[in-house]
Parts: C-alpha cells; sequence; structure tokens
C-alpha cells in the first residue's frame, strides 16, 4: 500500500522500480536491529541514548546510522544544538520500523500464548452456511487444544462482510467477492458450493399436497421473506424467477437476520430461502422458535460458490492462521464425502 503524506518521502518511491524491488532494502542489508536504531532515535533525539537502548557503544550507534545512510541512499538525521533529529526520509522509515517491531512484539506474545494454552483472539466473518458447516466443526477441534483461543464471529451478508475484511475488522472471512470490489485485493481459495432451499412452517398450505412439489408459479403468491436487495441468494432467487418468465414476488420483507426470518415463517404463511444446512438444522429442532420444515420444490437453487477470503499481502496471526488451516480441512474433508 502506498501512502501520500509530506513533501516527498520514501512511502513516494516507485515499489515497481529497478532500484527499489519489493525487498531493496532487505537485499541491501537493512537489519533488524537498524530498524530498532532509527525508532530509538526518533523517541530520544539522542545517539548515546539510542545506543543505550540497543546496549550498543555510541561509536558503534554512529557506525550503525552511518550503515543504514548507505542503505536507504539517503540522509536519515541531521544534527542539532542538542542531539539529532530525523529527516523526511528517516521519519518514514521510523514510521514503517515501529509498526513492523510491533507486529512482530504482538507475533511473539500470540505464539508464546498459543504455547502455553492461553490462547490468542481471531476475527472470522462468514455467511451462514459454511458458518455452521465449517466454522463450528473448526472451533470445536481448536478448543480442545487450545482452549484460551478467543474465537470472534460475525455472521452477514458477502457485501458486509468483504468491506470488514478490507478495514481489518476480520483476519479472514468464508464468503464470495461482491462484484463492486476489485478482486485483486484479496487472496481467494474456493472451498465450498452453497445449495439453498425454502423453508415455510409446520402446517403450511403447500405441505399438505402428496407427493407433488411446488413449482415457481404455485408460490409467487405468497409473502416471502428475502435477504436485502443486490445479496446473492435474493439475486439467485430472482433470476430463476425471471429465467422462467415467472413473475417475481410482490409481498416481501428485507431482512438479513436469520431469527427474524424464522419468527415471520413460523407465524406466517411466508417463504424464506435459507442455505440447505440452515434448513437441516432449523427443522431438525423441536423448539417452536424453529418450527420449520424444508418446502418441496421442483427447481434447485445453486448459489455461488464460496472462498476462504483474506487481504492480499496481510499476513494473518498465529492463531488466526491456525483456525484458518483447520477450516480448509474442514472443507476437504467434507469435499471428499
Amino acid at each position: 500500500m502506498t501512502i501520500i503524506s509530506g513533501p516527498f518521502s520514501l512511502e513516494h518511491v516507485d515499489i515497481n522500480s529497478d532500484n527499489f524491488g519489493d525487498d531493496s532494502l532487505l537485499r541491501a542489508g537493512l537489519k533488524l536491529n537498524h530498524l530498532r536504531m532509527i525508532v530509538a532515535i526518533e523517541d530520544s533525539g539522542q545517539i548515546s541514548a539510542a545506543a543505550e537502548v540497543l546496549n550498543i557503544s555510541q561509536p558503534a550507534a554512529s557506525r550503525m546510522l552511518s550503515d543504514m545512510e548507505s542503505i536507504v541512499k539517503t540522509p536519515l538525521y541531521e544534527r542539532v544544538a542538542r542531539g539529532v533529529v530525523l529527516t523526511t526520509f528517516g521519519e518514514a522509515l521510523a514510521r514503517r520500523a515501529r509498526k513492523i517491531l510491533l507486529e512482530l512484539r504482538e507475533a511473539s506474545r500470540e505464539i508464546g500464548e498459543l504455547k502455553s494454552g492461553k490462547g490468542g483472539s481471531v476475527f472470522i466473518g462468514a455467511v451462514t452456511a459454511p458458518a455452521m458447516s465449517l466454522v463450528v466443526p473448526a472451533i470445536n477441534t481448536v478448543r480442545k487444544t487450545f482452549p484460551g483461543i478467543e474465537v470472534n464471529i460475525q455472521v452477514e451478508t458477502s457485501n458486509v462482510l468483504a468491506r470488514e475484511l478490507l478495514a481489518a475488522r476480520h483476519d479472514f472471512i468464508i464468503s464470495r467477492i461482491p462484484d463492486d470490489l476489485n478482486p485483486r485485493l484479496f487472496e481467494v481459495r474456493e472451498i465450498g458450493t452453497e445449495k439453498a432451499c425454502l423453508i415455510v412452517r409446520s402446517g403450511h398450505p403447500l405441505l399438505k399436497k402428496r407427493n407433488r412439489p411446488s413449482s415457481l408459479s404455485e408460490i409467487k403468491d405468497y409473502d416471502w421473506v428475502f435477504q436485502p436487495p443486490g445479496t446473492l441468494l435474493r439475486r439467485t432467487i430472482e433470476d430463476i424467477f425471471l429465467s422462467r418468465a415467472v413473475q417475481l414476488p410482490e409481498n416481501i420483507v428485507n431482512t438479513s437476520s436469520l431469527l427474524l426470518t424464522c419468527a415471520i415463517i413460523c407465524e406466517t404463511d411466508a417463504i424464506a430461502p435459507v442455505a440447505v444446512d440452515v434448513a437441516q438444522f432449523l427443522a431438525s429442532q423441536s423448539s417452536k422458535a424453529s418450527d420449520v420444515r424444508i418446502l418441496p420444490i421442483d427447481f434447485e437453487i445453486n448459489v455461488k460458490p464460496y472462498s476462504l477470503i483474506t487481504v492480499r499481502e496481510r499476513a494473518l496471526p498465529p492463531s488466526a492462521r491456525l483456525l484458518y488451516d483447520l477450516v480448509l480441512e474442514e472443507s476437504i474433508r467434507q469435499a471428499e464425502r
């Protein structure tokens, strides 16, 4: 990511140029102690104080600064009456160095927590079907081995989840990339296909027909509970109606809440499309709050495959990587059944 701030800084450098490739500073010899040094200089404004932080002599610190300027090929600091101040280039390097050192400290902390069994925090987003079929089994597995890991899950539509991922509110998501987002921003691994079905309440009039599935023309005039306009399952259902030249339903309630969907279904003759995994779970419960049945229909509802999605060039923390791998393994096991 390129950030432009100030008149000119290292962040303006074209990373695709021959002089500054993605790893040019590393290849030129930039080391972790160099990063610690530039941060210490910014914090203290004194070479002697920075040398003390790194537990080296002042001459050694001066040589290290000189080496850094040779690597970066630009002045990083200036001497002033009471010490030194960083140049614009030095400030840019210090800002990046501080982030790198912070990430390393966090990685060290999280790895230590994993080793000790205390865990760490993972933030996941998922659409409903894989949340139930993949995330729940993965969580059960990881809790047995690392009971201290804190898992945070948001179940939402792909449109919401992808934007939350870009905003760094999730480590990874199980979803699809919305059409209006640049796919180059993401790393994507397809892991499953989703089949959907229609649910109605127990005792619904359409369930009273013997051994005959319902057609589109028979169900179009009922009330419907849909996900919000533009969501994938909603578009899939609408495309099925349009492809068969059947008028779209007119009496619609829009909600992304599965709980509210169930509440409406159980109290009315409305129909709702949901993932098959979700419908089977709801239909298996004995509570009145989920007194729903799968409506037999004479057509299939196949939804676009979902994927494990991360942000390109954003590394997963160890605990998130652990859960990511478990979700992937679970998807492979289910595909082989």
